[in-house]
């Protein structure tokens, strides 16, 4: 019996409650995706509702595969290789702008076909992701050094002005993120603010910029500056879509209106999984829209319920961060925190119509590989941490080592 509890540590290493709600969600998922792929089966005509399923159930367990061995690699590893991996994305993002495709009805060419294989990804996130981490590392390493403000501007700035550009092509929403948790980054890494002051208006220069050239010139081909601005535009003019032309911009309407029928649908207790009346109907009710659909058929109570699953979430990632004496490791785990949570606020906020439409997925439920398995990566890292934090209380060594020291180690 001790032999299989033995067994059962070594496997959930890390924080238990943390796991608890990764495993908890990450089943949850199965419902709403297998509901709402019909959508998928009926009216984008790719596949059916059971080989979806068969798909995003390989990406849970995929998922969990990956977090288990990103688990296991020490995470000071894994900010070493982040400039690496950082070139690598970057290279995927140039040769996604000249060969990106489009699957599952979406309207930008996002994901880079694996040659010989069907198998597309979004370069983009895994981009974001190597992104944050490099910055996390780049702000911890050899702390007590002052750096030159020529340093600052080549590996700090161009990076993240380089990703953010490269992305806000085809991704709007997620540009904006990037640019959003990488100052928030530089805040919580106590960057001196005279930088994080020139970093925003540098940045704000080349925003306008490359707005004007996308809006005014074709130098930025098939560029979604227009898509942003329709989209700006439609949210901001709901009540007088009937005066509205542009179809664009009805067909746009049309798609929160229907999130919002389907939460209304829902009322209190909801109309039963599987049961969703307007699942076909919603463009994208298995990925961006999904929040609504699990509001219509699990009511309000189910929705809470997966709140305060995303609410444990947050503060046990918190609390993980709180006691990592190394700054690194405590940085790391709160920016991957952060990250997961931006994400889930601007999903949910599009789906109650407080937002205009971006199409950031649901954590752990979206139907979609790509964002699901960077979120168990960014898991995985807190998990890691996690569990470094219960082999430093064991040895004793938590309150015996400085900062600087197991900084040194990063």
């Amino acid at each position: 019996m001790q032999q299989i509890e033995n067994r059962k540590k070594e496997f959930f290493k890390g924080d238990k409650v943390l796991w608890a709600v990764i495993i908890l969600i990450s089943l949850f998922s199965i419902f709403p995706v297998y509901s709402a792929s019909t959508n998928l089966q009926y009216i984008v005509n790719t596949g059916t509702t059971t080989s979806h399923l068969v798909k995003h159930a390989l990406f849970v367990i995929s998922g969990l595969v990956i977090m288990k061995f990103v688990g296991a690699v020490k995470y000071e590893y894994i900010g070493k290789l982040s400039s690496i991996l950082l070139v690598i994305t970057i290279f995927l993002l140039l040769v996604t702008m000249f060969t990106g495709q489009k699957i599952d009805g979406a309207s930008a060419s996002r994901w880079l076909k694996i040659p010989g294989k069907p198998i597309s990804f979004q370069p983009s996130t895994f981009a974001y992701l190597m992104l944050i981490i490099y910055i996390c590392r780049y702000l911890t390493k050899k702390i007590d050094r002052e750096r030159l403000p020529a340093e600052n501007i080549l590996y700090l700035f161009v990076p993240v002005l380089l990703v953010f550009l490269l992305v806000g092509k085809d991704n709007g929403s997620t540009a904006v993120m990037i640019l959003f948790v990488s100052l928030v980054v530089m805040i919580i890494g106590q960057f001196p603010i005279k930088y994080i002051l020139g970093f925003l208006g540098v940045s704000a220069v080349l925003i306008t910029l490359f707005m004007f050239v996308a809006l005014n010139t074709d130098l930025i081909k098939n560029n979604r500056v227009h898509t942003w601005m329709s989209r700006i535009e439609t949210f901001s003019n709901t009540s007088k879509i009937d005066n509205i032309e542009d179809e664009s911009l009805k067909a746009k309407n049309y798609q929160v209106n229907q999130a919002k029928a389907a939460i209304v649908h829902g009322g209190f207790l909801g109309v039963g999984p599987g049961k969703s009346a307007l699942k076909q109907s919603l463009p994208q009710s298995v990925s961006d829209f999904i929040f609504a659909i699990i509001v219509e058929e699990y009511g309000l109570i189910g929705a809470f319920v997966l709140i305060a699953l995303y609410f444990i979430m947050m503060m046990r990632i918190v609390i993980i961060a709180s006691k990592m004496p190394a700054f690194f490791g405590s940085l790391l785990v709160l920016c991957m925190g952060i990250m997961i949570f931006v994400q889930l606020v601007i999903n949910i906020a599009v789906a109650v119509n407080i937002i205009p439409v971006t199409g950031q997925p649901l954590p752990l439920i979206s139907y979609g590989g790509t964002s699901m398995l960077v979120t168990y990566l960014q898991l995985g890292i807190i998990l890691n941490v996690s569990s470094r934090i219960q082999i430093l209380d064991e040895e004793g060594m938590g309150k015996k080592q400085s900062i600087h020291e197991i900084n040194d180690i990063a």
